[in-house]
Parts: structure tokens; C-alpha cells; sequence
């Protein structure tokens, strides 16, 4: 839970802490495998109301974690990566909700996942951890919600594969949501996106020292394929325009060096941002995440039918999109909307003007915020979770600072 401090400033949640979940019961995965027993980080903010009916999921992406807003007290200078959104008077008003990050199963920021010890083994699972996908994740999260004494959410919202797992849950848990929120987003990944990701992956297993994905034995990190990958992925999450205006041909020295060392500004801030991804996330977990990423298709088990497999759902939905965002158009959104309509479901949909590509969902932009907030105020009528209490706060940078490698928050594919 927060805490208060007055100096904090306004909107945040102030210092939070994570907490822990440990699972005994096996959870069946769509693999065809189990997993004996888990553990599952999260964290809270605001307060759960006493019908219990104010609770919001937030589901991450694919380098997300736990840590959605507010801060830790060994550092407190770094926001949860959604801290513009969730927090008192922002969009997603913790005076109103009580909101739920975390780090979803197979993660590597606490819940189990390749780095953990396999109890059966006693050494760390590796290469042995199962793949999971969106459908499992949506099956923790539940867990997780009776944990807490939540049955029945108020909102599940995310944005990329983060909406992924929002859209899951209306089809997984039809009657334990009544809204799901789901930004930059898509039905099925494309053919170009499925491809992204298996070069991604490629970039990790060739690297020597992955063994295989028992690295950790080896005492190694495949930093070398992670770095790579990252690079790839973080060309993708951002506009053309946006990288034009940023860097455009700007080189470091005064003329061409005529080397293959860093002579761009964007090849010294594609590097950079290379180098510390592969300095916190795990390489095994990456390969997990974009292979939820493939195989989330909810329309297959209906024979390719979006809006039969969605009749399923109970929720309303609110869907948004944004101009620039090209590995995630906004024609992705709309084959939701328009399946949604088509099977009869409450669906609202915001298209957002925006220059910054996917990572839009992410960044401070007044409309997007406002839109969100309005979205949140019906919610919190429907559950009864109060009215504003104050005007909406809109807060933190944008891409301000790009070129001095700060002021960005972490790419979310």
C-alpha cells in the first residue's frame, strides 16, 4: 500500500511497496504442462471499498513489472512506469479505485518465472520453465484477485500486450469484469510482427552465451542477443517522424569517421538504451513474452470469427489507438470495435492524434489522459466508486529529453 508524505508531489501514490503471493495449487497451463506452485509480486494502491467493487487490474507489457505508480524508498527517483496514469486526481484516481500491478508469471522482477529455483530440481528453471500465454496470465491474475478477496473487477486495462490480457479476461472470466480497457492493441499479432519477434529471438539464442537458456549455470548473461533485441524492439515502438525530429543524420564528430563504430546520434542512443535493458531484464523472460505475444488469438478457437469468440464477453470496452503507433495501427483497434459491435457489446473507441508511435500509450498527452479519465468516471458510477474529487492531474515528461538518454519511460511493446 502508499504511503503519506508531504512532499510528495501531487498525483503520486508515494512510496509503495511490493508485496508477495505464494500459490500452492498447481495452475494448468495451455502448454499442456503445470507449474506446482508460484509466486506472484505485486503491489496496491488506494484502498479496496467495502462492496469490493472498485478494483482495477493494470496489466503490463512486455518489459513491464509490478511497479505501475509512486516509488521505492532504495529509489526514489524512478516512477512506476505508468505513474502519468494511475495515482490521486489522475486518470485512473486511486482516491477512487483500488488499482492492482503485477508482475506477471514467468517475469524476472520477483514473481516465478526462468530465473527462479524449480523446487524439483533445486536449481534455477532456465531453459525447463514452461511457456505461458495470455489465457495462463489471466488465470494467475485470478488467483491472485480471490487472494485479495476481489471477485469481481471494476476494470482490467492495459496497454499493448498488457490490452491483450484485458480482452483476455472478458472471454476467460466473463462474469468477474464489467469493464476492460484496452490500449494500443490488437486482436492477433500481424505477420510483421511475428516476424520482428522471431529475429528478436534469434538475436538472444545465437549469442554464445545463452547456452541453450541455461546461461545462469554458466554464470553468463547473453547480453550481446538481448542488447540486439532491444534495439529492434525500440525502433519499432517509435514513429519515423519522431525519430526524424529527435536525431534526424546527426553524427557525434564533426564529419564521417568512416568506421562501423557509433558515428549517429540515433546509433549512440539505440546502444545506449541496448546496453541498461540488458543490464535488468532476463533473456529467458524475453523469449516467454514475445511467444504470448504470437500466440494470443482469441479468434481461433472461434474458426477465425472475432466477434463470435467476443459474444462471450459481459463487459463493456473502451478502446483507444493512436495516429503513429505502425506496429500497432489503429485499423487493429478497430477490427476490435467493429467485432464488438457486431456481436452486440458497449464499446467506446478514441483514435489519438500523437507523434510518438506505440510508445504513445505510455507518454503525457492531454486528450489521451482526459479521454481515459472520462472512461473512468462512468466506471466509477457503475461501481459505485465515488465522484471526482478533484481536477484531473496530467503529469511527467514527454520526450523531452531523449537525446541525453533520459526523460523516456522504458519502451512497452
Amino acid at each position: 500500500m502508499s504511503t503519506t508524505n508531504a512532499t510528495i508531489a501531487p498525483g503520486s501514490v508515494g512510496e509503495v511497496v511490493p508485496q508477495r503471493a505464494a500459490f500452492a495449487e498447481p495452475l494448468a497451463l495451455k502448454a499442456g504442462r503445470a507449474l506446482s506452485g508460484y509466486e506472484l509480486v505485486f503491489e496496491t494502491y488506494g484502498e479496496l471499498n467495502a462492496a469490493r467493487s472498485n478494483a482495477v487490474l493494470v496489466c503490463h507489457a512486455l518489459s513491464g513489472n509490478h511497479h505501475v505508480a509512486g516509488f521505492h524508498r532504495d529509489n526514489p527517483g524512478k516512477a512506476g512506469w505508468w505513474d502519468n496514469m494511475v495515482g490521486p486526481g489522475k486518470a485512473v484516481d486511486t482516491n477512487r479505485f483500488f488499482v492492482i500491478g503485477l508482475n506477471n508469471l514467468g517475469g524476472c522482477h520477483g514473481s516465478t518465472g526462468p530465473a527462479s529455483i524449480d523446487p524439483a530440481t533445486g536449481k534455477r528453471y532456465g531453459a525447463s520453465f514452461p511457456v505461458v500465454t495470455v489465457e495462463d496470465w489471466v488465470e494467475s491474475q485470478a488467483r491472485l484477485l480471490d487472494h485479495l478477496g476481489v471477485r469481481r473487477l471494476a476494470a482490467a486495462m492495459g496497454g499493448s500486450l498488457g490490452g491483450m490480457q484485458a480482452l483476455q479476461w472478458t472471454l476467460s472470466h466473463p462474469d468477474r469484469i464489467a469493464h476492460a480497457v484496452v490500449i494500443a492493441a490488437a486482436p492477433k499479432l500481424s505477420t510483421q510482427n511475428i516476424a520482428f519477434n522471431d529475429v528478436a529471438r534469434q538475436a538472444i539464442v545465437s549469442d554464445p552465451d545463452f547456452h541453450g537458456g541455461d546461461f545462469y549455470s554458466h554464470n553468463t548473461v547473453p547480453a550481446r542477443g538481448l542488447k540486439l533485441a532491444r534495439m529492434l524492439g525500440h525502433i519499432t515502438y517509435l514513429s519515423e517522424d519522431l525519430l526524424g525530429s529527435k536525431f534526424g543524420r546527426e553524427i557525434k564528430g564533426e564529419d564521417y569517421g568512416f568506421h562501423y563504430d557509433v558515428e549517429f546520434e540515433i546509433e549512440s542512443y539505440l546502444r545506449y538504451q541496448g546496453d541498461k535493458f540488458a543490464q535488468i531484464f532476463d533473456a529467458n523472460t524475453y523469449l516467454l513474452m514475445t511467444k504470448a505475444l504470437d500466440y494470443f488469438d482469441p479468434a481461433r478457437a472461434a474458426d477465425g470469427d472475432l466477434a463470435r469468440a467476443l459474444g462471450a464477453a459481459q463487459a463493456q470496452f473502451f478502446l483507444a489507438s493512436f495516429s503513429s503507433d505502425w506496429r500497432f495501427p489503429p485499423e487493429r483497434s478497430r477490427e476490435v470495435v467493429e467485432a464488438l459491435v457486431k456481436a452486440g457489446k458497449s464499446v467506446s473507441y478514441a483514435e489519438i492524434d500523437a507523434p510518438h508511435g506505440h510508445d504513445a500509450f505510455l507518454l503525457d498527452n492531454a486528450l489521451y489522459h482526459r479521454t481515459v479519465a472520462a472512461y473512468f468516471d462512468r466506471i466509477a458510477a457503475d461501481v459505485g466508486a465515488g465522484a471526482r474529487a478533484r481536477p484531473l492531474i496530467i503529469g511527467g515528461a514527454e520526450l523531452e529529453e531523449m537525446k541525453g538518454y533520459a526523460g523516456t519511460r522504458e519502451a512497452e511493446p
